[in-house]
């Protein structure tokens, strides 16, 4: 099995709802994704994919989404106040956990096309979370 990754740093905030300790807080991270694409074979020139196009992809999606803007659940009384102050928020149906980011990131990149088998998210340069294709 082949595997190529792609990592892109970005910063964004959230806070957990239900969560009890500080947390439960508006607060930012200085995020890194590592998305990894795997295949049994290589093209014609011997790549699973270019690096080039799987960092532009996945780049592309976080820029437009995520990138510092306020990750919410869609049930945290907050959004509203936010968007009715024209700040960027970028809505999930879970509580966003890095588990729960990794795994709807995951999802939209390879609803964008791509083979994806796992996502990495370092929430901080010690806490990482993972999502794999089950």
């Amino acid at each position: 099995m082949y595997k190529v990754t792609s990592s892109i740093e970005f910063c964004y905030g959230h806070r957990l709802v239900g969560h009890q300790g500080k947390c439960r807080y508006l607060h930012g991270h200085n995020g890194r994704i590592e998305v990894d694409v795997e295949s049994e074979e290589t093209d014609q020139l011997g790549m699973v994919m270019d690096f080039s196009e799987l960092r532009g992809v996945v780049k592309r999606w976080i820029d437009e989404n995520i990138d510092h803007r306020m990750v919410l659940s869609r049930e945290d009384p907050v959004a509203t106040a936010l968007r009715e102050m024209k700040e960027p928020v970028y809505l999930m149906d879970a509580n966003p956990t890095a588990e729960n980011l990794s795994r709807h990131i995951f999802e939209q990149v390879r609803g964008l096309g791509l083979l994806v088998s796992e996502v990495r998210l370092w929430e901080t340069p010690f806490s990482l979370a993972s999502y794999s294709d089950p």
